[in-house]
């Protein structure tokens, strides 16, 4: 694992299990489970994932941005799509059962539906990956999206809570994880109360189980400081880290 500048958070806690807090779910859509399948499938423009296993071209990688909430995982990822307009990153869209937030639009920054949308479709397997996150939301990557950008020699760039990284690590080997820290534990419950999109028992869980996820850093294959303020700055180091990578292994063929 590298550690971008050295710089590692403050004294963190010992690691500890997650603990569920009340949240509602998303509003219902319409069409059902099947509506959501197809509009997924829509949104990517082609046809569902491939029940055997799906190879990519040679060099296309999965990229795993992890980190816990308040990190910046978000920015970062607007930060890369304005600096790589560039066909080869892909930024793949999570599917959740959370409702948007105030800006967020659907099929760019979540696909969002209900519960009972989602776990249809985990069932059917079109989910690479299905946690649920602070006890509360699901959130999942869509499979069909991820094998059609590798087919295209393309990078699948996936925004994936600790949970997730795990699961897709464990499945596709290859896949390149790069963890966001904050410069402190400080700035990071700082961030997480300025976005106000919480409640006040919704902050404690997650200040809670950022402080836990920060203790599974050393999980990763890069560990970045997102300093505040240094947005651009962050966003080139991750994609020098990607670059990099493909260097390395021009010709790996990634399989999931």
């Amino acid at each position: 694992m590298s550690t971008d500048a050295g710089r590692q958070p403050g004294p963190l806690p010992a690691e500890g299990s997650l603990r569920a807090s009340g949240h509602e779910a998303a509003p219902l859509s319409d069409g059902g489970p099947g509506a959501t399948s197809a509009r997924l499938r829509a949104a990517v423009g082609g046809m569902p994932a491939p029940a055997g296993v799906c190879r990519g071209a040679p060099g296309a990688m999965v990229v795993i941005i992890s980190g816990p909430s308040g990190v910046g995982k978000d920015t970062i990822i607007d930060a890369l799509r304005a600096k790589h307009d560039r066909p080869d990153y892909e930024f793949i869209v999570t599917c959740t059962t959370r409702a948007a937030r105030n800006g967020e639009i659907d099929g760019r920054h979540y696909h969002f539906m209900p519960e009972v949308e989602f776990l249809a479709l985990r069932e059917a397997g079109e989910l690479l990956e299905a946690n649920q996150v602070h006890g509360a939301h699901w959130y999942g990557t869509p499979r069909q999206a991820v094998c059609q950008a590798l087919a295209r020699g393309h990078h699948a760039i996936l925004k994936i809570d600790v949970q997730g990284a795990h699961a897709v690590k464990q499945r596709v080997p290859d896949a390149l994880l790069i963890f966001l820290v904050p410069p402190s534990l400080e700035a990071l419950f700082g961030r997480l109360r300025a976005r106000a999109t919480e409640s006040a028992d919704e902050l404690e869980v997650r200040q809670r189980n950022a402080a836990i996820e920060l203790a599974r850093q050393g999980d990763y294959d890069h560990v970045v400081v997102n300093e505040t303020g240094e947005v651009e700055r962050t966003a080139a180091r991750v994609s020098e880290i990607i670059e990099a990578e493909r260097a390395r292994h021009p010709e790996r063929l990634v399989e999931l």
